[in-house]
């Protein structure tokens, strides 16, 4: 289960929010999440409730989760598709040339807190 290590390192992340912003307590913290980030969202929500008590900092805060969507461009007839309804391989023209433009991530978008200047 690699969720508590994820959750360990936004945790480190916060607190160096926190310690640049002089904030005392953060109510909320949304995340973006890939829908192909490999993180099992059910799991992450419980590694956040178990780590978040021990955490004076996150004690009371509420974890928000949005998923992004897996989008893949096709290098060769440029056009975008679903990742996950298509694979690799371009529903549009069946190129293998593609990449992942967006799903693989999971990044703080919004922090709710209090304290600060």
């Amino acid at each position: 289960m690699h969720e508590l290590s994820i959750v360990t390192h936004v945790a480190k992340t916060l607190d160096e929010i926190a310690e640049e912003n002089k904030l005392t307590k953060i109510g909320s913290v949304t995340l973006e999440v890939g829908e192909v980030s490999g993180i099992i969202t059910d799991y992450f929500v419980d590694c956040w409730n178990y780590f978040k008590r021990k955490h004076p900092l996150l004690v009371e805060s509420e974890l928000k989760i949005e998923i992004t969507p897996a989008v893949t461009f096709c290098e060769d007839c440029k056009r975008e598709y679903e990742t996950v309804k298509h694979g690799r391989i371009c529903p549009n023209c069946g190129s293998e040339h593609t990449f992942l433009v967006t799903g693989n991530e999971c990044t703080i978008k919004e922090i709710e807190a209090e304290g600060g200047e």
